[in-house]
């Protein structure tokens, strides 16, 4: 790696009044991408997420998934010192994130729209269930009833039942997406000097990611089918039973399709079958020819049949779990892991998705509560002794 390198924002700072998953997966990312993330935390409790389980020897999996590399300095926005406090910070910050409930922020003092108009410069970054305006403008919002809302819930699982995804993908995509606009936002005020107020809705966010089922539903009137691990427009693909397990089996195309029968199972007849030459035939008939695929790939054990389809260029892979990919080669053999320190101790940790040639991105340890309150009051010029008050009073957590 090349030390000389500066990760990419670097000099950047961050506040965020943040909780749960979507805004706190947005400022993780910026600040693995090297920006200061301070995080201001509930004095006592904190973030809720930090109280969700205690799987990881004590300390919250959310949590330790989202909060790395941040600075957390507990304070009580209700009284007057704290919300100088959290706005002396704001002050010296380049960018402020807010994720609160509806209406919650401009009640404590902390209005994005205020905030952005006091300072041109500043960026604004808040994430809402509904968005700022309509008439689901104030309802509370949460993973799984935005997931519901969107119809989300309506593509994934069973034939016989919806199912929820198995990871909050409402609060990933709200969280991505503003990532991604304040991103932008830095770009923009490099060029000319002017901040802005970015929203970001859980609820458009995951509206956006329905995307081809939405443009079903609008030109035919017809409401996607829930295929389990099959693919609601593409056939074969799905997951296939073998001698020893299942695998699953991807043909993207007419031509995957007399790869596989042709050239991997050696079955002319199946592959000109009336029925599935082409996709739109093999989708009308999917039953039939899901059986046709499930009765050759019986006949194989699974890893060699997966060396057979890697050889025609056939795309396949392992259904696994969670351990399969704690486990999985692919992560060893690129050293995508990392270790990470906590309030108890070391813990392994991916890198972050985006890779840059010049310089590993940080991946900085997460903050115990209000681990950073006392030096960063010392930072923005308050006295020593004003501080432990403050700290005795409950006006500030340590």
């Amino acid at each position: 790696m090349g030390g000389m390198s500066e990760l990419p924002l670097e000099g950047i700072t961050v506040v965020s009044l943040e909780q749960a998953v979507a805004a706190p997966l947005a400022t993780r990312h910026l600040a693995d991408l090297g920006a200061r993330v301070i995080k201001i935390e509930r004095v006592g409790e904190g973030d809720f997420a930090r109280n969700y389980d205690t799987a990881v020897d004590g300390l919250a999996s959310h949590f330790v998934w989202l909060n790395r590399g941040k600075e957390s300095i507990a304070v009580d926005l209700k009284s007057d010192a704290g919300l100088a406090i959290a706005r002396e910070l704001v002050a010296r910050a380049d960018v402020f994130v807010q994720n609160s409930a509806p209406g919650a922020a401009a009640r404590l003092g902390l209005d994005p729209a205020e905030l952005a108009t006091a300072d041109p410069a500043l960026i604004t970054a808040s994430i809402s269930g509904y968005g700022t305006s309509g008439p689901y403008r104030d309802r509370k919002a949460y993973d799984l009833l935005i997931q519901a809302e969107t119809g989300l819930v309506s593509l994934t699982g069973s034939p016989a039942e919806p199912a929820k995804t198995g990871v909050p993908a409402s609060d990933i995509a709200a969280g991505l997406y503003l990532a991604q606009s304040i991103l932008a936002a830095l770009f923009r005020r490099s060029r000319t000097g002017r901040g802005g107020v970015v929203d970001v809705s859980m609820f458009d966010a995951t509206a956006e990611w329905i995307g081809h089922p939405m443009y079903i539903q609008m030109h035919t009137g017809r409401q996607t089918q829930r295929h389990g691990l099959g693919h609601a427009a593409i056939v074969p693909y799905d997951s296939f039973p073998t001698a020893d397990g299942r695998l699953l089996i991807g043909v993207q195309n007419d031509r995957g399709w007399q790869t596989l029968m042709n050239g991997v199972f050696g079955r002319p007849d199946v592959a000109d079958d009336p029925r599935f030459v082409t996709n739109t035939d093999r989708v009308a008939h999917r039953v039939e020819c899901d059986s046709a695929v499930a009765a050759e790939t019986i006949r194989f054990a699974g890893a060699d049949l997966a060396a057979r389809l890697e050889a025609a260029g056939v795309p396949s892979a392992v259904v696994n779990d969670v351990a399969g990919l704690v486990n999985h080669p692919q992560l060893a053999e690129r050293d995508r892991w990392r270790t990470i320190g906590t309030p108890v101790g070391a813990v392994q940790a991916l890198l972050p998705p985006m890779g840059f040639g010049d310089v590993e991105l940080a991946m900085g340890d997460v903050p115990a509560l209000g681990q950073h309150t006392r030096a960063l009051l010392h930072e923005l010029g308050y006295p020593a002794a004003l501080s432990a008050e403050w700290i005795s009073s409950g006006v500030v957590g340590v």
